[in-house]
């Protein structure tokens, strides 16, 4: 169980510098004007050409081969909605990497997350408690 936690909170990481490297490189290139063919092949070619998107991208991916890799062991009811915690790191990601203010009304959320998080995790905990293995019987 630990070693699943520590995966997640490095595939984390990877997601909230993705996210972060990702905005930094749409704050060079620009936004999105208008959704139209010539639009998107602008954005295309200047994401290609922009190291931040594609280290974005690279770090987004990361954070995807953790998430399979936590797929293949674990319960997608367990593990889904700590994917949600992505929230509480890429929130203090923008705040410490990208100067944003975050209103206490976003902090509350935050509190709601990880607290959503925290009960996945102990229902996880005493599920394992539960369904403890039977003892062996004498023949």
């Amino acid at each position: 169980m630990a070693k699943l936690l520590l995966i997640l909170v490095i595939g984390l990481v990877f997601e909230s510098t993705g996210v972060v490297l990702l905005k930094k490189g749409m704050t060079q290139i620009g936004s999105v004007q208008k959704v139209s063919a010539p639009e998107i092949a602008r954005l295309v070619k200047a994401g290609l050409s922009n190291s931040r998107i594609l280290l974005g991208v690279l770090f987004e991916a990361l954070f995807f081969l953790c998430l399979i890799i936590l797929m293949g062991k674990s319960d997608i009811s367990f593990l889904w909605p700590l994917t949600g915690l992505s929230f509480v790191f890429a929130t203090f990601a923008a705040m410490l990497f990208l100067n944003e203010k975050v209103s206490s009304m976003r902090w509350l959320g935050v509190v709601f997350i990880m607290l959503g998080a925290a009960l996945i995790s102990y229902s996880e905990h005493s599920q394992k408690k539960e369904i403890a293995p039977p003892a062996a019987m004498d023949h």
